[in-house]
Protein backbone atom coordinates (compact mmCIF):
# COMPACT_ATOMS: atom_id res chain seq x y z
CA UNK A 1 0.00 0.00 0.00
CA UNK A 2 1.38 3.17 -0.85
CA UNK A 3 2.30 5.71 1.73
CA UNK A 4 -0.21 8.55 0.18
CA UNK A 5 -3.48 5.53 0.47
CA UNK A 6 -2.33 5.04 3.90
CA UNK A 7 -2.37 8.44 4.70
CA UNK A 8 -6.05 8.68 3.19
CA UNK A 9 -7.65 5.88 4.92
CA UNK A 10 -6.15 6.87 8.53
CA UNK A 11 -7.45 10.70 7.72
CA UNK A 12 -10.81 9.30 7.20
CA UNK A 13 -10.85 7.20 10.29
CA UNK A 14 -9.18 10.47 12.30
CA UNK A 15 -12.49 11.85 10.51
CA UNK A 16 -15.02 9.54 11.12
CA UNK A 17 -13.97 9.18 15.07
CA UNK A 18 -14.36 13.23 14.99
CA UNK A 19 -17.88 12.91 13.49
CA UNK A 20 -18.84 10.17 16.15
CA UNK A 21 -17.53 11.88 19.31
CA UNK A 22 -19.18 15.39 17.59
CA UNK A 23 -22.43 13.56 17.50
CA UNK A 24 -22.15 12.02 21.04
CA UNK A 25 -21.73 15.76 22.29
CA UNK A 26 -24.20 17.09 20.53
CA UNK A 27 -26.69 13.54 20.77
CA UNK A 28 -26.97 13.80 16.74
CA UNK A 29 -27.42 10.06 15.97
CA UNK A 30 -27.23 11.05 12.03
CA UNK A 31 -24.03 12.20 12.79
CA UNK A 32 -22.47 9.43 14.91
CA UNK A 33 -23.59 6.82 12.08
CA UNK A 34 -21.66 9.10 9.45
CA UNK A 35 -18.62 9.06 11.64
CA UNK A 36 -19.08 4.92 11.95
CA UNK A 37 -19.33 4.95 8.54
CA UNK A 38 -16.20 6.75 7.36
CA UNK A 39 -14.05 4.51 9.92
CA UNK A 40 -16.00 1.27 8.27
CA UNK A 41 -14.80 2.54 5.21
CA UNK A 42 -11.14 2.93 6.09
CA UNK A 43 -11.06 -0.31 7.39
CA UNK A 44 -12.32 -1.87 4.53
CA UNK A 45 -9.85 0.39 2.20
CA UNK A 46 -6.99 -0.50 4.22
CA UNK A 47 -8.28 -4.36 4.36
CA UNK A 48 -8.17 -3.99 0.55
CA UNK A 49 -4.91 -2.38 0.14
CA UNK A 50 -3.32 -5.15 2.56
CA UNK A 51 -5.04 -7.75 0.43
CA UNK A 52 -3.14 -6.02 -2.67
CA UNK A 53 0.13 -6.05 -1.27
CA UNK A 54 0.27 -9.72 0.03
CA UNK A 55 -0.83 -10.84 -3.28
CA UNK A 56 2.34 -8.10 -4.98
CA UNK A 57 4.25 -10.68 -2.68
CA UNK A 58 3.07 -13.26 -3.73
CA UNK A 59 3.93 -12.53 -7.26
CA UNK A 60 6.83 -11.61 -6.31
CA UNK A 61 7.97 -14.78 -4.41
CA UNK A 62 7.01 -16.72 -7.66
CA UNK A 63 8.75 -14.82 -10.32
CA UNK A 64 11.76 -13.74 -8.45
CA UNK A 65 11.71 -10.45 -8.27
Amino acid sequence: MGIEDKFKNSAEDLTGKAKEAAGDVTDNDQLKGEGKADQAKASVKDAVENAKDKISEGINKITGN
